[in-house]
């Protein structure tokens, strides 16, 4: 889930190559425990203010690179009165008057940084991970079906696990609600970016059980009572398993998602999470709200968005019209 890691973004492959959904004996995964394997290749992108850090690395034994995600863990109250309370040791950076300023030494135990590993990463996960420039795109129903729709036979991502998920193969243990309707039915799942615990960065995805939704811009009025069901069944769980009620909570769904199949963001109001600026997010209520209004809306509508300027897709919008403008 998918984030920039967006859930499942780990739409890692499971084999050597791009289309192959066979882990083999590639799937370093199985068995874990340290990056002894592991060597430092690049840096792909650093980000200061939300404490992440994307690297390339080569692992012993495989061909194929990975991409290693680090992102300081968020503090909880739990977290804070540990350290306030047991041996965490302090060496003064700064002090003037009142103010001090220290870098603190916690135990091992409150000093985790979360760890997410894509391999075999193929180019288009290294691309996704590294720093890039981002251009304006309008992206109009004509641009869509003719360019848009030809690219993702070509470059999207692959969703086999999604369907796991769906199919209850993998992650079964994570599963926070799931309506099995066909076509209405979803499965809620916390996404790889939370910890599972601050609820202050709380994020959960809503696949849905129907295939060949990929995004928004193929749904109609047909899928309100889906949509509406996300919306209704989405927030009860949350509030019933984590306490957070719906006036707390961001939903809303990604143009251009990070993948194509259908599924819908749930994130805490108090988090600053990624892909939630205007040019990247819509809200949930919104989509319902547009579909009302006018039944084939998305079908119908231009609409505008942030895309990568090395982005394969971005140069095929540029030969195709001049409706892309530097951002």
């Amino acid at each position: 889930m998918s984030s920039d890691a967006d859930h499942h973004e780990p739409e890692a492959k499971r084999a050597k190559t791009e289309d192959s959904n066979n882990a083999g004996d590639t799937d370093i995964h199985l068995d874990l425990k340290d990056f002894a394997k592991f060597k430092f290749g690049e840096v792909l992108k650093e980000d200061p203010v939300r404490k992440t850090l994307a690297l390339k690395a080569t692992v012993d034994g495989s061909t194929d690179p990975a991409v290693v995600f680090l992102e300081k863990s968020a503090f909880t109250e739990e977290c804070g009165k540990k350290i306030l309370e047991s041996d965490t040791t302090l060496k003064q950076t700064f002090h003037n008057d009142i103010y001090g300023s220290y870098t603190g030494f916690p135990q091992q135990e409150l000093n985790g940084v979360k760890v997410t590993i894509i391999h075999p990463a193929t180019s288009k996960h290294i691309a996704k991970f590294s720093a890039k420039e981002s251009i304006i795109v309008n992206e109009t129903p004509q641009l869509y079906k003719d360019v848009l729709l030809e690219h993702l036979k070509e470059s999207a991502f692959n969703v086999q696990w999604v369907y796991n998920i769906l199919e209850h193969r993998s992650e079964q243990e994570r599963i926070v609600c799931e309506d099995a309707d066909p076509e209405t039915g979803f499965v809620l799942v916390p996404d790889l970016k939370w910890d599972g615990e601050s609820l202050e960065s709380l994020y959960l995805q809503a696949l849905v059980h129907r295939r060949g939704l990929r995004s928004i811009r193929d749904l109609t009025a047909d899928h309100l009572p889906l949509l509406r069901n996300i919306r209704d069944r989405g927030c009860e769980a949350i509030e019933k398993k984590y306490g957070v009620p719906a006036s707390e909570l961001r939903v809303y769904f990604h143009y251009q998602p990070s993948y194509y199949h259908l599924h819908v963001h749930f994130t805490s109001v108090q988090f600053d999470a990624p892909g939630t600026h205007v040019g990247k997010a819509h809200f949930l209520s919104t989509v319902i709200n547009n579909l009302e209004l006018v039944p084939d809306y998305y079908q119908r509508a231009t609409l505008t968005y942030y895309l990568p300027r090395s982005d394969p897709l971005a140069d095929k919008l540029r030969r195709a019209t001049d409706g892309v403008s530097a951002e």
